[in-house]
């Protein structure tokens, strides 16, 4: 089975279509109900052990991954360098000479996985660590980089389910909160996010409901806030929205925190100054700006001035709160709470296992839809939400 090839080829236009011609005549066609591609994910094995799915390889900073069945031999090619393994086994070729590994390649529901450290060795790569967020950047010698989720053990598979619905009682600041959430694994391989504009215009209002439908939701969060109270026709949302690589709404005076992601189910919180310059570096596919941030790394974390807060609903008030939160392992939490102030639903968002987690808007826009119902009915129409697809 061949993977790609590299991208520094230019083929003429007769040998690309030979090519496409050879590659259609091997290969049998997908069939449209064919399950979606596991995501591109560092694994760690319980021996701490790294390994990088072969399709990650492909083409990745003008390599190549060539994968032959029949043989179960792994080929890449960088730079003129050529390694090549063989699932399952301890030992590969560099250049023509054997060399001993430490782990072997493997394959696991369909993806090919092999050893980030030979590839470390043999192609030069730098791995930088970021451990809040769960990320490894990949950097080979001529400055490509490329960021990925790490994951411990595997990746959900694609039968399991995409979206889990619960109602909670926790217990935070003294008292008992009855919560609504919906659990999305974000390297799940049929799971994608967008933020959908109502109307898709800004400036426009939507039902929840009405958002989730036309955008096929297996679930849907009200997002950032926005100009509710203005007699206006026009009611301007606040902060930056972005969705499928392009941005919809810029703020770039807004210090509130930003929930971003990428295409490939890596997701985070960052500060509004940062967003827009890793927005435009291409880390981000798309993001909304809400706040305050309630988590950092596990712990309650509320700077709400910083963040340019001034209303007495965000600062001292309490009232029907959205959040989203982060867990470890990937995992996007949505979740809908009445009557708690903004230090409560920090410590609710703990006691709910969020690792990171922000404020949205809230009041009469907080609403949560999932299995084709509200979980949560919001009190007035919306100007954007945050929807989770699954197909």
């Amino acid at each position: 089975m061949i993977c790609s090839f590299t991208r520094k080829s230019k083929p003429t236009f007769l040998a690309s279509l030979a090519l496409i011609l050879a590659l259609c005549l091997a290969q049998p066609a997908t069939p449209a109900h064919a399950a979606a591609p596991a995501k591109n994910a560092v694994l760690m094995a319980k021996t701490g052990s790294a390994y990088v799915p072969l399709r990650f390889l492909n083409g990745y900073a003008g390599g190549s991954a060539v994968f032959d069945e029949s043989l179960k031999q792994i080929t890449l090619v960088k730079d003129g360098v050529t390694l090549n393994l063989t699932l399952g086994v301890k030992e590969a070729s560099l250049g023509g000479v054997k060399t001993k590994l430490s782990q072997a390649p493997y394959r696991e529901n369909g993806t090919v996985y092999v050893p980030l450290g030979i590839l470390i060795q043999v192609f030069g790569l730098k791995a930088e660590w970021d451990n809040a967020a769960g990320a490894v950047t990949l950097t080979d010698a001529q400055g490509t980089a490329s960021r990925l989720p790490v994951q411990s053990g595997s990746l959900p598979s694609g039968g399991t389910k995409a979206v889990v619905t619960a109602r909670k009682s926790v217990k935070a600041a003294g008292r008992s909160f009855s919560i609504q959430t919906v659990t999305v694994p974000l390297l799940h391989p049929s799971v994608s996010l967008s933020v959908v504009l109502a109307g898709n215009n800004v400036g426009r209002t939507e039902e929840l409901r009405s958002i989730a439908k036309r955008s096929s939701a297996a679930a849907a969060i009200n997002g950032t806030f926005f100009d509710a109270y203005t007699s206006s026709s026009f009611k301007a949302p606040y902060g930056y929205i972005a969705s499928g690589g392009k941005l919809l709404k810029n703020s770039p005076a807004d210090r509130r925190a930003v929930f971003a992601y990428d295409h490939n189910g890596l997701a985070a919180l960052v500060p509004g100054q940062d967003f827009l310059a890793r927005f435009q570096a291409g880390e981000f596919e798309g993001g909304l700006q809400a706040g305050p941030r309630l988590l950092v790394d596990g712990k309650v974390s509320l700077n709400v001035a910083a963040e340019g807060f001034r209303d007495p609903k965000i600062l001292t008030g309490g009232g029907s709160r959205s959040a989203l939160g982060l867990t470890k392992d990937h995992k996007l939490l949505l979740v809908t709470v009445p009557g708690a102030t903004i230090p409560q639903l920090a410590e609710i968002m703990k006691q709910a296992g969020a690792y990171q987690a922000m404020n949205l808007d809230g009041g009469a826009s907080s609403g949560l839809y999932a299995g084709g119902q509200y979980l949560t009915t919001p009190g007035r129409l919306i100007s954007n939400a945050l929807v989770v697809s699954s197909q």
